[in-house]
């Protein structure tokens, strides 16, 4: 019989935004995880810095919201996008502003640009700060999985040490190439890869070039064979150059510092700019689903489950979601409060929403890059997806997300999404007769008691009656009056 060195609830593999998101989503609502990441720690690269209102939200729930922002307060003033043959050259704006960033009618999660290097130590600290145990520099060398379980061997790469864990289920969220997805066999139909990229990432001073900050600089300069995108970070002499290569012929390895000088010195237009890199890294921008989101006692989350261009803000922030999604199900099922069966609810409601997205995002990518009028709705495409139901005559419809809300709450003024973390939460205006005795974990609020409606929007939005909430803020059960509820369903 196999000996284990340590046994956790939950093993994470992987520890980018999604897999630290679960992390801290857990240990806020009493689960034990563990995360293993074969990383030192969290890249030097940005990657990743749009946070849509969605993520915003979750993220305000889980009581990091003002320290996001503070971490994106850098970016506050840049907008647009550029294009140009180079920084020193002139500029064409293929637009000027983006959208709104704050949709105060619809969500109290604010649209933020932050560097994932910037996020991911927040998502850590506030983790760690709730019992998670991440350990960096610790690959997953294999893994078992039974009907009751997942055994998993680890290594730490530092002092070579291996160990064996034992987990009730096992999060993959191993990125695009997911070596867990591949060993369950798991299949991406119909993916593709179309451009491999390389990021530069070096520091200089381009004050006297850039006199406004655009969101992305798209360069083509054919004389110094350039033809990338160049973006800044939080630290205002680092930025990042990416340039497409060719992984037949070339590797990070072909990407010497003198190569690199000479592709920075080509974007900026000038030879006798300093500058020093910092680190080169190679990645692609591809398509591609999982068929299943889950094996056994296995999930699928983020890249490892799906991936599509960077457009949109909907890549890390629907991997991010996945993590939302499944961490309350995990969560209600490790501590009794929901039958086993609730976890097939995951892929059930996230994997559709994959298939959906991912041709409508190739379509922003490429009405982005074009300068055309980009396809989507904004709003529509972060907020108003339902898992269950398309009836938009009914208000605050079982399968969509609660509509937002801002409530008085003991002098102090919330949003509705605020109260969606840990439990159901049951939203009624109902004034006459007791409260029921309920056995399951249920918040009960009254509206126009317990709370206040500051803006009148409670009838326009829920009707009335009540309405039942999941903990990720998606309507389960909706009634015009107040019977006591049903047990919470399974999804």
């Amino acid at each position: 019989m196999e000996t284990f060195d340590d046994r956790t609830p939950v093993l994470i593999a992987g520890g980018g935004l999604v897999g630290l998101a679960a992390s801290l989503f857990l240990a806020r609502q009493g689960i034990r995880s563990l995360l293993v990441d074969r990383h030192p720690g969290v890249s030097i690269h940005g990657r990743a810095r749009g946070i849509n209102q969605r993520t915003m939200e979750i993220y305000r729930a889980f009581g990091i919201e003002a320290d996001v922002l503070k971490a994106g307060a850098p970016f506050d003033d840049e907008a647009g996008v550029a294009r140009c043959e180079t920084l020193a050259g002139p500029w064409e704006w293929l637009y000027e502003q983006e959208a709104p960033r704050a949709w105060p009618d619809l969500t109290a999660g604010e649209f933020c640009m932050a560097d994932q290097n910037t996020v991911e130590p927040i998502l850590i600290d506030a983790a760690v700060n709730t019992g998670a145990v991440h350990r960096f520099n610790t690959e997953l060398l294999s893994f078992d999985s039974d009907e009751n379980g997942v055994t998993a061997r680890i290594q730490d790469r530092v002092t070579g040490e291996r160990r064996t864990v034992r987990a009730d289920y096992l999060i993959a969220a191993d990125g695009n190439r997911s070596p867990i997805r591949e060993k369950l066999g798991i299949a991406r139909p119909d993916a593709y890869t179309f451009l491999h990229s390389m990021n530069i990432v070096f520091r200089a001073d381009l004050s006297e070039f850039v006199q406004r900050r655009a969101l992305f600089w798209m360069i083509a300069n054919p004389a110094a064979g350039v033809f990338g995108g160049l973006v800044s970070t939080a630290d205002p002499s680092r930025w990042q150059l990416t340039v497409s290569y060719d992984p037949k012929t070339e590797s990070e390895a072909d990407f010497s510092d003198e190569r690199c000088l000479r592709l920075i010195r080509g974007a900026i237009g000038r030879d006798d700019v300093p500058a020093e890199v910092e680190n080169v890294a190679s990645w692609e921008q591809g398509v591609g689903v999982a068929e299943r989101y889950r094996d056994g006692r296995v999930f699928l989350a983020g890249d490892s489950a799906h991936t599509w261009p960077p457009a949109g803000a909907l890549g890390a922030n629907t991997g991010v979601q996945d993590a939302h999604n499944l961490a309350w199900k995990l969560a209600h099922v490790l501590k009794g409060w929901a039958p086993a069966d609730l976890l097939d609810s995951y892929e059930a409601e996230r994997q559709p929403l994959a298939a959906h997205l991912a041709p409508a995002i190739v379509r922003h990518q490429q009405a982005r890059m074009s300068g055309a009028t980009e396809p989507e709705d904004p709003p529509t495409q972060i907020l108003d997806y339902r898992y269950w139901s398309d009836n938009r005559e009914i208000l605050a419809p079982p399968g969509g997300r609660a509509p937002h809300l801002w409530l008085g709450r003991d002098g102090e003024r919330i949003a509705v999404h605020d109260l969606f973390r840990d439990t159901y939460v049951l939203l009624t205006d109902s004034d006459t007769g007791p409260l029921p005795d309920l056995s399951a974990p249920v918040r009960i609020y009254r509206i126009g008691r317990d709370l206040i409606d500051l803006e009148t929007q409670w009838p326009s939005r829920y009707g009335s009656g009540s309405a039942l909430i999941r903990p990720d803020g998606y309507i389960a059960w909706r009634s015009t009056s107040f019977p006591p509820p049903p047990p919470p369903p399974r999804g």
